[in-house]
């Protein structure tokens, strides 16, 4: 339509109605839900819960919020508002604030069509033009959001400041007839709050004292994160009033809704000729993670464990095997467990402890926090250790253990290569045997599934293990006790 569509005229002719732009919304919506098509894509696990509450407030034409803890894909879910506008939407041309060509609010765009009446030329304006977006710092002012005079335009062209053309609009009125966003809506001061209110209820606004209101058409949505209401800030109650909606995220439910984000979101296949390969088991771990440490009490769950942290953690540890992959001259190889454990710097930039003490201490939470995951994974496909040991069938795990109680250890250093990798783990007797009772697998991923069991048996306690910065030692567990103990001089028994 855009091509020969050019004035008001045209545009009359070709029966194009205007509606308001919630109306608008509404009815693609409808249109998109009619031919099944994916409301939100990409975004996994609201399918139930919160996509049926999105779709509620805006058939409902309401303004909304989204209200939920960082990493919940709030803005992104935001930012995809925009596909249930049109294509493409006309205006009056020139006009900053979109002006509808047949009901135009501006001084400018009311003026234009006075004096042209049909012959008044349009454009037309793509649907991502009419998404503006702000992020709340406590900066912000009414003046980027709303508008201002402009005393600059007023002595250029002569005006006063009492005449409508000096205002310089903002933010918002620059999108009319569009989707306005506000992120972290908590940490908008509460005065620069109050000045939405017109726009929430009245649909207008005004500028500094200027005795004109211009009525605007606006879907306006926000995010905020609960514990913003306490730390940095609150959303005033009569905004909150305005807001129709108030839709509540969550974290993934499921180990698999949280693994399928992963392998969606994360950069995991790299350029060139290297390939690293990722048993699914170890993906299992790497959504435990973020479950165990949504969980553990060192970490404040008020500040939330982003999706984020699993995503960059999978980058980081398909970093560590193409890392040594280069170091090795090797074109192809499996994450390993000394892979995982490198993962640790993604944890301790995304989680926030319960207490802050050094930063040894965060270090040391994320390993702890991986061991649990790596445990409670082992355990989902492995008989439990301790339970069999309970049981006093240890039969399982004894023929292993019994080779490491001879005085056998295993090294694994973490650049070792492929093949002195697999030669040492063919070494451990009985490990074989294991691997083939506990779990279905890809012959591919026998050694990485060799490698999870050694570590899970020293998460059980049932071997012990030296953690160097750049190799892993398993001992049998005694052994591993009375080597530390002779770390002491005699002297230090003899004191006191």
């Amino acid at each position: 339509m855009s091509n020969s569509v050019k004035t008001i005229g045209d545009l009359k002719e070709s029966g194009w109605e205007s509606v308001s732009v919630k109306e608008e919304i509404r009815r693609n919506l409808i249109k998109k839900m009619q031919q099944s098509d994916d409301l939100f894509p990409g975004v996994l696990g609201y399918e139930n819960s919160v996509i049926p509450q999105i779709q509620h407030a805006l058939l409902g034409k309401h303004d909304l919020l989204l209200l939920g803890l960082r990493g919940q894909a709030k803005t992104r879910i935001l930012r995809m508002l925009v596909n249930f506008l049109d294509e493409e939407m006309p205006i009056v041309a020139g006009s900053e604030i979109h002006d509808d060509p047949f009901n135009p609010i501006s001084k400018f765009g009311r003026e234009r069509v006075a004096d042209e009446g049909d012959d008044t030329p349009i454009e037309w304006v793509g649907r991502d033009q009419r998404y503006g977006e702000k992020l709340a710092t406590p900066d912000t002012t009414v003046a980027d959001l709303i508008g201002d005079l402009d005393p600059i335009k007023a002595a250029s062209k002569r005006l006063t400041l009492s005449d409508e053309d000096v205002i310089n609009f903002g933010l918002i009125p620059r999108v009319n007839r569009g989707i306005f966003v506000i992120n972290e809506l908590p940490d908008l001061q509460p005065r620069i709050q109050v000045s939405l209110l017109n726009i929430m209820q009245e649909r207008d606004i005004q500028i500094r004292g200027f005795n004109v209101r211009i009525p605007l058409d606006l879907f306006m949505a926000f995010s905020a994160n609960p514990e913003d209401y306490t730390n940095r800030g609150n959303i005033i109650t009569p905004l909150k009033d305005r807001i129709d909606a108030q839709i509540i995220t969550h974290y993934p439910k499921t180990l698999d809704i949280a693994r399928d984000i992963a392998r969606q979101e994360a950069w995991v296949e790299r350029q060139g000729d290297r390939k690293v390969i990722i048993p699914e088991i170890y993906r299992e771990i790497l959504a435990q993670v973020a479950f165990v440490a949504r969980e553990s009490e060192y970490i404040d769950q008020k500040s939330g464990v982003s999706a984020r942290m699993t995503i960059t953690a999978l980058e980081q540890v398909v970093s560590a095997a193409e890392r040594r992959m280069v170091i090795n001259g090797e074109k192809e190889t499996t994450v390993r467990i000394a892979d995982l454990f490198h993962m640790v710097p993604a944890l301790t930039g995304k989680l926030e402890l319960v207490y802050e003490g050094e930063q040894e201490g965060a270090v040391n939470v994320a390993k702890h926090i991986l061991g649990k995951a790596i445990n409670k994974t082992f355990k989902m496909h492995f008989p439990d250790p301790q339970q069999k040991k309970k049981e006093g069938d240890d039969d399982f795990y004894k023929p292993m253990l019994d080779w490491f109680a001879k005085g056998n250890s295993l090294e694994l250093p973490d650049s070792l290569s492929d093949s002195e990798y697999k030669n040492r783990l063919d070494a451990v007797n009985g490990l074989n045997d294991v691997v083939k009772k506990g779990v279905n697998f890809e012959e591919k991923n026998l050694y990485p599934v060799k490698d999870l069991v050694v570590e899970a048996l020293h998460q059980n306690s049932m071997l012990g293990k030296d953690d160097l910065d750049d190799e892993r030692s398993y001992s049998d567990m005694l052994g591993s006790m009375l080597g530390g103990m002779g770390d002491f001089d005699d002297s230090d028994f003899s004191k006191g």
